[in-house]
């Protein structure tokens, strides 16, 4: 009786001292996978602080200094170097300064009657503001009409009028160009229903710009009663 309960307290031991060892094994390599756990977090938590301190803030400082010149430039009426300081910007930095300068070289080339590089930049350009943003996709309209592509031009005023949310000066002028384009189109009806729009919505726009809106639509309706 006393050998087998030595055998059972010995057996118990042993199962005990088994388990223990399972424990440290599972502990020890919990203590791996979390080791490396950390590394991993340091290592990307390192790359964020590379990249804030060593690029990113240097780059945009750079792009800054950079458009700042350009800036001068063009107040100094020195177009033509203003523009190629623009481009370099826009081509060469992303960040606000980037963005800003793709706007100002669409603007100069466009005023240069080069439309379809205006549209590059442009097409660069980012901003769902309803003043800047509404007035850059009208500009993007505007080298579309220049360049005889009605249907590009008329969805760029169209999306224009949605940016600018109703805007009591913006809007109804982005429906003008509209009208314009349905009238080269001849599709006077569109034309007419773009003036009214402006007269419903917009009845002050036409005093404050000395523009009799009426006879606008009189004038696009009988077009198209004439077709």
């Amino acid at each position: 009786m006393a050998n087998k309960n030595e055998q059972e307290s010995t057996n118990a031991i042993d199962n005990l001292n088994d388990s223990l060892t399972g424990i440290e094994e599972k502990v020890a390599n919990n203590q791996k996978a979390l080791m490396w756990a950390c590394i991993g977090v340091a290592a990307v938590v390192a790359l964020v602080l590379i990249y804030m301190f060593a690029i990113r803030r240097p780059g945009i400082e750079n792009a800054n200094n950079a458009i700042a010149q350009a800036d001068l430039e063009l107040i100094n009426g020195n177009d033509s170097t203003a523009l190629v300081q623009y481009q370099h910007v826009a081509d060469e930095y992303g960040y606000d300064a980037g963005n800003r300068a793709a706007l100002n070289s669409a603007i100069i080339l466009y005023k240069q009657g080069k439309y379809q590089e205006a549209l590059d930049y442009l097409q660069k350009y980012s901003s769902k503001e309803n003043v800047i943003g509404a007035t850059a996709k009208a500009l993007e309209g505007d080298c579309y009409v220049n360049l005889d592509k009605f249907d590009e031009a008329l969805s760029c005023f169209e999306q224009a009028v949605k940016i600018s949310d109703e805007n009591p000066s913006l809007t109804p002028y982005f429906l003008m160009k509209e009208a314009n384009v349905y009238n080269a189109q001849k599709n006077y009806t569109k034309e007419a229903e773009a003036y009214q729009t402006i007269l419903d919505k917009y009845p002050a726009f036409g005093p404050r710009m000395n523009i009799d809106f009426e006879k606008y639509v009189e004038r696009a309706n009988a077009l198209a009663g004439g077709k």
